[in-house]
């Protein structure tokens, strides 16, 4: 089995108020796993949310093999993405994944979800070489944004944990459902209403999101954003 840890979240209250009846089974618990066999050690990704409104809902990390990949841009986003970026359900996903053999480790940060501002933290395995990471979590308060990172390579030098390793995240669009801005098909606030979609006028590919434009009730001064999204920092774990 897949090894998943997930610790603590730091520096974020908890949004269970918030978010718990917005994004339904937006936290899938238990053991993740390593088809090759143990030869690693273990880093703590965080993620932080740079955002000025937009809440990301828990995030999915993935450390895996070159080659495997959450999504190709300009392609159509997988039922599973899909399913993350429209509604922030991790569990399509986290079923994917521990059903691939490029899979070394997987977790999804706990909590309900990320403030502007605020962080969480979740620690996954990863192998001494030919190591990557992806990542994704929904916008929720968008039709289907989601931050990614898609197969960045790791550094050899987070072995000696003396050094942590930067990345920042941008936002992507699933192409899955129309960008309607309409409170009717907003999972998070101010609307609250998952499970409700329009896919007519979806692009039908993944590609760079453009943010938040008011053509809905969405109020981009509030949730609009500027990329990159996020701020990833990964250490080796001690």
């Amino acid at each position: 089995m897949k090894t998943k840890r997930n610790i603590a979240m730091t520096g974020l209250a908890s949004l269970s108020l918030v978010l718990a009846a917005l994004i339904p089974a937006a936290v899938a618990d238990g053991p993740g796993g390593n088809h090759y066999g143990w030869s690693g050690y273990s880093v703590v990704v965080t993620i932080t949310n740079l955002t000025k409104g937009q809440i990301f809902s828990p995030p999915v990390v993935v450390s895996h093999r070159p080659g495997f990949s959450l999504f190709e841009p300009g392609q159509p986003a997988s039922e599973q993405l899909a399913a993350l970026a429209e509604d922030g359900m991790t569990g399509p996903l986290t079923d994917l994944l521990d059903g691939s053999p490029e899979v070394i480790s997987y977790g999804v940060t706990p909590g309900d979800g990320i403030m502007p501002g605020q962080f969480a933290s979740v620690e996954i395995d990863v192998a001494r070489s030919w190591s990557e990471i992806s990542l994704a979590g929904m916008l929720v308060s968008s039709n289907d944004a989601f931050l990614a990172l898609n197969g960045e390579s790791l550094p050899s030098y987070l072995r000696s944990g003396r050094f942590t390793h930067t990345l920042y995240a941008r936002a992507y669009d699933a192409g899955s459902e129309a960008n309607t801005e309409s409170c009717d098909h907003i999972p998070g606030p101010p609307c609250g209403n998952p499970g409700n979609r329009v896919t007519e006028g979806a692009e039908g590919y993944v590609y760079p999101h453009s943010g938040i434009h008011g053509t809905g009730g969405l109020d981009p001064s509030m949730l609009d954003w500027n990329n990159p999204v996020a701020l990833i920092t990964i250490e080796r774990a001690h």
